[in-house]
């Protein structure tokens, strides 16, 4: 082997690009882990602060259910993260204090970077229409929501959707038919 090695004497540097390469993140925890390392060598706390602490409430729902958790559960979590952020940013801009508000609404930006967009209200009213079309024929649809809803669920993944809007497009779509 020492013999090769001499012979070929970059083959150690080869090995070494060969398996450093990383591939593109297949999941939100993945590609979290590598900003996090990419912010650490560029020396930005912020960002890596930041993602750190949602990778920290990652890792605790994680050994709370003592498995891995799904893409649809780490992306709410991140959700989660993003809207507890927003909230204070505006509650900070309530209390006239702009820099804490600028700071929390920066950490909205860094995180929101790694989610996918929302399901337009088009897009949920395209699946509740759709739901509310294969109710059968006399179906009360002020008692059956939590069909609706569970149907609705059953076709879209929950970190995809806003739930409150799914509500509010549910409803105003259900007044809508009864109406007419």
């Amino acid at each position: 082997m020492a013999a090769f090695l001499r012979r070929v004497p970059n083959i150690r540097s080869f090995a070494v690009r060969l398996y450093s390469v990383s591939a593109p993140p297949a999941d939100l925890r993945a590609s979290l882990q590598n900003a996090i390392k990419a912010a650490m060598k560029s020396r930005d706390t912020n960002t890596s602060m930041t993602l750190r602490s949602v990778m920290s409430e990652i890792n605790s729902a994680e050994k709370a259910s003592n498995s891995e958790l799904s893409a649809s559960t780490t992306a709410n979590i991140v959700r989660k993260a993003i809207q507890r952020r927003a909230e204070a940013a505006q509650k900070f801009q309530e209390a006239s204090r702009p820099d804490l508000a600028e700071k929390e609404q920066k950490e909205v930006e860094i995180l929101s970077k790694f989610l996918p967009p929302l399901l337009s209200s088009a897009d949920i009213d395209t699946h509740v229409t759709a739901i509310l079309d294969s109710l059968p024929a006399g179906t009360d649809l002020k008692k059956s929501s939590g069909l609706i809803f569970k149907e609705f669920y059953s076709r879209v993944d929950k970190s995809t959707v806003d739930p409150t809007l799914v509500k509010e497009r549910t409803q105003s779509l259900v007044n809508a038919k009864l109406s007419s």
